[in-house]
């Protein structure tokens, strides 16, 4: 496959050779990088690309251009490349219109010239954005084939794991998909275990364990050493904040996470109050974002290792036991492991769970519902924010939530779209009784909780948002923890777990073991928010190097 391209547009000969020299020389190795002197031109060449099938990856463009301003020619190459990031090249006078382009054009960012030096005035901006463009690109396939038939909850856990650790794939069921018989014929498995997953180079791996897949794909299953100045387990925002400033602060620093970086967030289709990002970013792409950030830093990502016990000595040792029996050890430990979905336990969602019943917003399975009749119970954001996914695909989409209205828990702005969208009906004082079907759901019963009223509904997808609980078990002989499992810290610890052995007070996110410390959801009284959770990890950091210096290190 030939580079993508990226597309300078500037009436300008100067200005214009000027940029397509600072896009190559940072760019060229991996970009193939093309001028127009005019919108109506870069517009003809757009049009050609097109019908060649070639990718561009980047519109860069200048906006006071005569015949066609730059908005005007962002506009008009929308529908040939609706993926490819757009900048706007401007003077001050002409922010205005830049501002009022970020929506009508999808425009991703303006930039003011001149942009001297490009190694802090440009580069920065568009490399982040190329890695956004990159990571979301689809070429020619090239990727993991998951082979399985739609109802299987093997097939659902391979899907969410390869989704949430960035893999690219694509699934086939082998009962309506042609193709996938024929993949497994070519790679000579005629009787596979499913799910079964063909990879480019031409080898299955049938019924594989998370652990399989990651050794293959290339993610870090073992650690690099046996002793860290850091440890941090779990990955979701707290975690991976932590992570970030770990490497920051020179620390050497290790995440172990069990299953895929972002936690509970990195399963929200679209996160909308998070500072920096006017059109929002879905959970995915902040872990994604995260993880490339702390890999870049220094901090270690290992993946698909559980930890199942706190080893301490004293207050320079912590260390975690693993499921394979092997142990790490570090002088510090940060807790982030967040939380785990609540389970409903009504008739038949255990036996049907995977197979047409979901915790969380399970986004792999969007495309599957494509004009189906979907249910999410829930009430607050979370439950929202799927709601509105799923309506892009769903014949029709029904919340029911136990409280009165939806207002009680759920964002003013996630309640205004719900109530404007013409395929998502709510139902108030409900709740699920039961759920039916064979090899997967087919039908749900339900209960009108303000007339006692029972009916029943077809479904093929219901996904669950009925709160959360901390996954605290493996420290929990240890760790002072709350009556509900989550983790005391700071002025909170009641001693419940022994004497605190120093003579200063505990740090504010210190659990009751000197070193040991917390941060996110799981920490008694947090604010159980994305932001709130960043702001923990990189805090945690802070209190993790003042821990050190104590102990001279």
């Amino acid at each position: 496959m030939e580079r993508p391209i990226v597309l300078a547009v500037d009436d300008d000969p100067g200005v214009l050779a000027a940029i397509q020299r600072d896009l190559r020389s940072e760019y060229g190795d991996d970009y193939r990088v093309i001028g127009a002197d005019s919108g109506s031109r870069a517009l003809d060449m757009t049009r050609q690309l097109r019908q060649r099938g070639d990718a561009v990856a980047l519109f860069l463009v200048d906006q006071r251009m005569p015949g066609m301003t730059g908005v005007e020619f962002l506009e008009h190459s929308l529908a040939l490349y609706p993926e490819a990031k757009r900048v706007l090249l401007t003077a001050y006078a002409d922010t205005d219109a830049a501002i009022r382009a970020i929506n009508s054009v999808k425009m991703d960012h303006y930039l003011m010239k001149p942009w001297d030096p490009p190694e802090e005035q440009l580069f920065p901006v568009l490399s982040d954005l190329l890695e956004d463009w990159k990571a979301h690109f689809r070429p020619q396939f090239e990727g993991v084939s998951v082979v399985c038939d739609r109802w299987s909850p093997g097939s659902h856990a391979v899907k969410d794991f390869l989704a949430r650790n960035h893999v690219p794939f694509r699934w086939l069921d082998i009962e309506s998909n042609t193709e996938a018989m024929q993949l497994l014929d070519l790679a000579g498995v005629h009787e596979p275990k499913m799910p079964a997953l063909i990879f480019p180079d031409g080898s299955v791996l049938e019924a594989p364990t998370n652990r399989d897949i990651a050794e293959k794909v290339g993610l870090q299953t073992e650690a690099e050493r046996q002793f860290y100045d850091l440890i941090i387990v779990g990955a979701g925002p707290a975690g991976l904040s932590a992570a970030v400033y770990g490497g920051t602060s020179g620390l050497k620093t290790l995440v172990i996470e069990r299953q895929a970086p972002g936690g509970q967030a990195g399963m929200s289709p679209r996160i909308e109050n998070y500072l920096g990002f006017p059109v929002g970013l879905s959970g995915g792409d902040l872990a994604r974002r995260a993880v490339a950030q702390a890999r870049r830093l220094g901090a270690e990502m290992l993946t698909t290792e559980e930890v199942v016990g706190l080893v301490t000595s004293d207050s320079s040792y912590h260390g975690v036991r693993l499921s394979d029996g092997s142990e790490l050890g570090s002088h510090a430990l940060i807790i982030a492991t967040g939380v785990q979905y609540r389970q409903l336990q009504q008739p038949g969602i255990a036996r049907l769970t995977g197979a047409g019943v979901y915790y969380g917003a399970a986004m792999t399975e969007g495309p599957s519902v494509k004009g189906e009749d979907v249910f999410v119970v829930g009430g607050a954001n979370s439950a929202g924010q799927a709601a509105m996914y799923f309506s892009e695909y769903a014949r029709s989409v029904t919340i029911m939530c136990r409280a009165e209205s939806l207002s009680v828990s759920m964002a003013r702005y996630l309640v205004d779209r719900i109530e404007a969208a013409d395929n998502i009906n709510v139902y108030e004082s409900t709740e699920v009784n039961e759920a039916h079907g064979d090899d997967h759901l087919e039908a749900l019963s339900i209960v009108h909780r303000d007339t006692g009223q029972e009916e029943r509904a077809d479904a093929t997808a219901l996904f669950i948002f009925i709160g959360a609980t901390p996954a605290t078990d493996w420290y929990a002989d240890l760790v002072d923890r709350d009556e509900h499992g989550f983790v005391l810290s700071g002025g909170e610890l009641n001693g419940t777990k022994g004497i605190w052995p120093l003579d200063r007070p505990p740090f504010p996110l210190e659990t009751n073991i000197p070193g040991v410390f917390v941060a996110g959801d799981v920490r008694h009284g947090s604010l159980k928010r994305v932001v709130a959770a960043v702001n923990e990890g990189g805090m945690a950091v802070n209190l993790v190097l003042d821990h050190m210096r104590e102990l001279g290190l």
